[in-house]
């Protein structure tokens, strides 16, 4: 493969605060159901897709996930999570980060299972379209992460081997996924899950946010990667 190396990003809880949003939004969609649901399980979960997180949620809770429930619970946190969607903030360095990747001659992609409603929202908020060399969502797979899936379209999207390419994500999930499409994985603490979680699931590097990754890029394994070119 001729084309640059790639760095692909996921954007939820990685490049835009909006983890915690999701959780509120899930809590209403469950309260609006009339389904118990402890919030902390739910925190647990974002990073997966929307379907899975709904079905490995009822079924800890020994609930039937049947077609009708997903679906309105699915439709539940994208109605709060929408009304909410004024509060989101890009993350410390995130632009900056973002752009310093594109400076180094690295493809910066958004390899996120995001909805394209939800997608749209974030695009607007990093504002870093004009640098992006590709974009993945939701509509490019049945099964998001933790499954390779995602990161497989990225790849293809981006023309690059695994071998060419650096994940920076905030879940397990990331970790796990990057693992099964052997991408080395730089994890982020700004999602809510824990340096030993991430380094656990797979991460070789953590930092707590995009901003501490860009102060110390030089020693990363994005550089090593442009290094490569």
């Amino acid at each position: 493969m001729s084309a640059h190396p790639a760095v692909l990003f996921d954007v939820d809880g990685t490049l835009v605060d909006s983890n915690y949003l999701h959780v509120y939004a899930w809590q209403r969609a469950f309260h609006e159901a009339d389904v118990p649901m402890e919030t902390w399980r739910v925190h647990r979960s974002i990073g997966m897709d929307g379907t899975t997180l709904v079905k490995t949620l009822l079924e800890q809770f020994g609930q039937d996930p049947t077609d009708d429930l997903v679906t309105q619970l699915k439709d539940g946190h994208s109605e709060y999570y929408q009304r909410s969607a004024s509060l989101l903030e890009p993350l410390p360095g995130a632009r900056d980060l973002v752009r310093r990747v594109a400076d180094m001659g690295l493809q910066a992609v958004l390899a996120t299972s995001a909805p394209p409603d939800e997608l749209e929202l974030l695009r607007k908020v990093l504002d870093c379209d004009d640098v992006i060399a590709a974009i993945t969502s939701a509509e490019d797979v049945d099964t998001a992460k933790p499954e390779p899936d995602i990161v497989r379209i990225a790849l293809e999207r981006a023309g690059v081997s695994a071998q060419q390419a650096v994940f920076v994500g905030d879940a397990v999930w990331d970790a796990e996924a990057c693992a099964r499409a052997q991408v080395p994985t730089i994890g982020l603490l700004s999602g809510g899950c824990g340096r030993d979680e991430l380094r656990d699931a797979g991460a070789a590097e953590v930092f707590e946010n995009p901003q501490e990754l860009l102060a110390n890029l030089a020693g990363s394994a994005i550089a090593r990667l442009a290094s490569r070119e």
